[in-house]
């Protein structure tokens, strides 16, 4: 059994096949799907799509590229929503944006941070050239009482190393598995499996052979192939282990 732990259902290329995309995942081995909001324009579809299909958990977040519309209005929306999902997410800091100011982010950040301690959730964070505020805000708001992810990781080992001292996880996704790949397998080389998860980050983030195709569910097979692989383990214990992870964090069972 496999946890896609954060994987864009909602997404169109997704949502137009979605009772394929879902079996072939099932097929694969993946029988629960986390599913992330970005922004109020996939909120409502997210909140549809859990209602509809037992295995998809649903998660609600301003993605740092949305954070400008950070207003009361749409938190009371995402406080509404959030008492029906596994996690605040995915919400961060994105340091390439350059339509956002960080200000606004940081702001948006720990709005819904505050969101996440209030309802007792874990959170799903994004993070891109922007590890050391990021790192700041969470020893500040004692992110170890809800816990949380460093989704689709892209920090070193070392920053990996000060996220896991905060209580988080580190979840690797098909990065791992490109020809040029270098610090996604130190990352895993060097965390323990106790403190991995792994995900897709559908429909992007394509691992080998399926570059070149909109991501899905079912491809998380060939990330826990590598996973595996790097660490000298069966991908049984590494499914294992991970979906152990992911059911403590998310609370799915």
């Amino acid at each position: 059994m496999l946890i896609d732990t954060h994987c864009h259902l909602a997404a169109p290329s997704l949502t137009s096949r979605l009772p394929e995309v879902i079996d072939a995942g099932k097929m694969a081995g993946v029988e629960k799907f986390i599913v992330p909001g970005v922004g109020p324009e996939d909120w409502e579809l997210i909140n549809e799509l859990q209602m509809n299909w037992q295995e998809i958990y649903p998660a609600f977040g301003l993605h740092p590229m949305r954070a400008d519309l950070i207003c009361s209005e749409v938190l009371a929306r995402l406080e509404f929503l959030s008492r029906s999902a596994v996690a605040i997410g995915e919400i961060g800091l994105d340091y390439t944006l350059t339509d956002v100011p960080r200000q606004i982010q940081i702001s948006a950040f720990r709005s819904q941070l505050a969101l996440a301690l209030k309802y007792n959730l874990p959170i799903l964070i994004h993070c891109r050239k922007a590890f050391q505020d990021l790192l700041t805000i969470l020893k500040d708001v004692d992110i170890r009482k809800v816990g949380g992810v460093m989704h689709a990781f892209s920090g070193s080992p070392e920053t990996a190393q000060e996220c896991i001292k905060l209580g988080l996880y580190i979840s690797v996704a098909g990065t791992v598995t490109y020809s040029n790949a270098v610090r996604p397998l130190e990352v895993v080389k060097r965390i323990p499996l106790q403190r991995l998860l792994l995900e897709t980050d559908a429909p992007d983030l394509t691992p080998e052979p399926y570059r070149g195709q909109a991501n899905e569910p079912a491809f998380i097979v060939e990330t826990a192939r590598k996973v595996a692989q790097i660490k000298g383990v069966t991908v049984e214990e590494v499914a294992t282990a991970t979906t152990l992870n992911a059911n403590k964090l998310f609370r799915l069972i």
